[in-house]
This record gives structure tokens, C-alpha cells and sequence, in this order.
């Protein structure tokens, strides 16, 4: 009780100097009038009854001064705990508290940020249209290429021409689907989907690369319902599948390749269907599991060049995820397997 109360004591303190201080600058000139009146009262007027006069003048203006003075304080602590309430929102202060100094030069300034970050805006949105168009442009030429590509003779040739080329077109894909993704008009059709459609268009998807490093692949979804938006995701699938080929367990020795293996299944449970990808890849360090998620990280396999990664695709499909109010987790045993797990909460109560 004794540190409550010191603690309360201390606060008082501080705010009343701090009331002081502000208040310091207004109530100066009448403190100098004050002192000069009763300097030139003091040294011409010698009188006792003139003095008692002083004194009871003094009176009269002490107690209406002390009664504005807590009138004053008491409106400076509600306005202090109003801006406080403000600072922790996201409205801006200076279209919100009546009165303030400086309230006109905030509104000016909030108005020239206004207009720098529309004109920002709208180039960004030019930006976005003008990459979109560009990538659409390209994919006339890659389908060329693939085509072409169906024609060489030479199966080595023809398999690494192939590679390459699809790997330009899942860039292209998330490049565009990157672009919606941070345009204001993204767009979300969210319907009742089964699983397994969007479960194989990603395998569609990743089959090349699939087949070309001899992945097993294992699905049971069955005919799981859930309501999202069926394009993102396939592209959140996509991205899973991508890091399951990419971090794929490699062997100098061929023939003792350990077999590389996708399993992919659902479960229903708590009102909600899980959806389990699973991968017997490289797996995950302990150390970077909290950070996977994080925009630009790359981990230590990164950082000893044995992949090449930018560190976005995990973000970006975390952020899907986010936006379609969905959930995911992961868990790893490092050297044995990654599984990730994609929640879709209250699928009943749209029945």
C-alpha cells in the first residue's frame, strides 16, 4: 500500500510539473505584472492599512486564480488522456481533437503527404498494369518455345530446353498472380470447392518437374469440400509442391538416390478440414522454422549456395492464406520430412 501510494504521489508530482512547464509561457507576463504591482505598492505606499489592503487584494486574486487554475488542470488531463486514446488508434489526430496549436499547419501537412502518396498510388498501379500486360505478352512466345521444344530429337536437349521453359512459365504465373495479389483490386471469389480438383490442378502444374525427378506422389482428399477461392489456392499448392521438388534430398551416387515422395491428405476435424502436405525432402532447421514465413528469408540453405531462393513464396502464400482467412502451420524434423498443414475454419456453418 505504502509503494501504491508513493507511486500515486510521484505521478501527481510529475504531471503538475509537467502542467507547470506547458502553462509557464501564458502565465508569465501575469506573474511580472503581479510582482511590479506589489514592488511599486511596497516601496511608495509605506501605510499598514494600505499594506492590509494589498494583502486582502491579494486574497481576491489568489482563490479565483487557484479555482481557474484546477478548472484548467482538470481539462488539460482529459485532453492529454483523449490524445493518448488516439495515439493507440489509427485515426488521425489532428481531424479529431477540436483544438489544438499548430492545428492548421498538421492539416496542411497531412494534406501534402495525401496527395505524394495518391500520386505514389497511382504509379504503383501503372507500374503493376504494365508488368500484367508484359507477362501476358510473354507467354505467347514461351508457348512457342514450348512447342518447338516437343520437336527437337535429342532427349537430353529436348529435357533440358523443356525444364528451363517451364520453369519461365511458373515465374511468369507468379509474377501475375504476385501483381493481382498487391493490386487494390484484388479480387477473392470465395465458393464451395473440392479439394481434390484444386489438389490436382497443382499437380498439373508442378508434372514436369514431378516426373523428371521420379517423385511418388500419394493423395487421399476424397471428396472434402471447403469454401475459398480455388485460383489462390492452387497457388499456394503450387508453391508447397515447389519447395518439395526444390529441397528434394540429392545424391551424388544415382543409384543410391533415397526415393523422393509428396503425400497429400485431408482430415476433418473441430468444424474445420485440415489439408496435410507432406514431403520427404531436406526438411527444416529448428532455428529457422519461426522465420520461414518472414519476407526475403532464406535460411541457412540459402546461405551455404546449394539453393537459389528469394525468399517470397512462403510469404506470399502466407498472406493469401491470411486474406482468405484461412490458417497455416508447419512442422519439420530436419533431414526427414516437411509437413505443411492448411486449416480451412468453419466450413459447417456455411452449409
Amino acid at each position: 500500500m505504502t509503494q501504491e501510494r508513493n507511486k500515486k504521489r510521484a505521478e501527481i508530482r510529475w504531471r503538475l510539473l509537467c502542467y507547470g512547464k506547458s502553462r509557464w509561457t501564458q502565465m508569465l507576463p501575469s506573474i511580472i505584472i503581479l510582482v511590479s504591482f506589489h514592488l511599486y505598492f511596497m516601496c511608495f505606499l509605506h501605510n499598514g492599512t494600505n499594506l492590509v489592503y494589498l494583502l486582502y487584494l491579494d486574497i481576491l486574486l489568489f482563490v479565483p486564480g487557484i479555482m481557474w487554475a484546477a478548472v484548467d488542470y482538470s481539462k488539460a488531463q482529459k485532453e492529454e488522456k483523449q490524445i493518448q486514446e488516439l495515439m493507440d488508434g489509427n485515426m488521425l489526430i489532428c481531424k479529431s481533437l477540436p483544438q489544438f496549436a499548430g492545428k492548421e499547419i498538421a492539416r496542411h501537412d497531412v494534406r501534402v503527404l495525401e496527395e505524394q502518396m495518391s500520386r505514389q498510388f497511382e504509379e504503383s498501379c501503372q507500374l503493376q498494369d504494365y508488368v500484367a500486360k508484359w507477362c501476358h505478352e510473354l507467354k505467347i512466345p514461351l508457348a512457342a518455345g514450348l512447342l518447338i521444344a516437343e520437336g527437337i530429337s535429342e532427349p537430353d536437349v529436348k529435357q533440358g530446353m523443356r525444364g528451363q521453359l517451364e520453369k519461365m512459365n511458373q515465374q511468369l504465373n507468379s509474377l501475375l498472380l504476385g501483381c493481382r495479389l498487391q493490386s487494390p483490386l484484388f479480387d477473392l471469389q470465395v465458393k464451395k470447392v473440392l479439394l481434390s480438383e484444386c489438389v490436382k490442378a497443382s499437380i498439373r502444374n508442378n508434372q514436369f518437374f514431378l516426373i523428371q525427378n521420379h517423385f511418388s506422389l500419394e493423395t487421399a482428399t476424397g471428396k472434402q469440400t471447403v469454401y475459398t477461392d480455388p485460383t489462390w489456392l492452387v497457388y499456394i499448392l503450387d508453391q508447397l509442391i515447389g519447395n518439395a521438388v526444390k529441397y528434394a534430398k540429392k545424391c551424388s551416387d544415382p543409384a543410391h538416390q533415397p526415393e523422393a515422395y509428396i503425400h497429400i491428405w485431408s482430415e476433418k476435424k473441430e468444424r474445420a478440414v485440415w489439408l496435410f502436405l507432406e514431403d520427404g525432402g531436406e526438411g527444416i532447421r529448428t532455428e529457422d522454422m519461426g522465420r520461414i514465413f518472414e519476407k526475403g528469408y532464406t535460411g541457412r540453405n540459402y546461405h551455404n549456395g546449394k539453393y537459389k531462393s528469394t525468399g517470397l513464396g512462403l510469404y506470399m502464400a502466407e498472406k493469401i492464406i491470411r486474406r482468405l482467412g484461412h490458417e497455416i502451420r508447419v512442422e519439420s524434423e530436419y533431414g526427414k520430412y516437411t509437413r505443411f498443414c492448411l486449416i480451412f475454419w468453419e466450413n459447417d456453418s456455411r452449409e
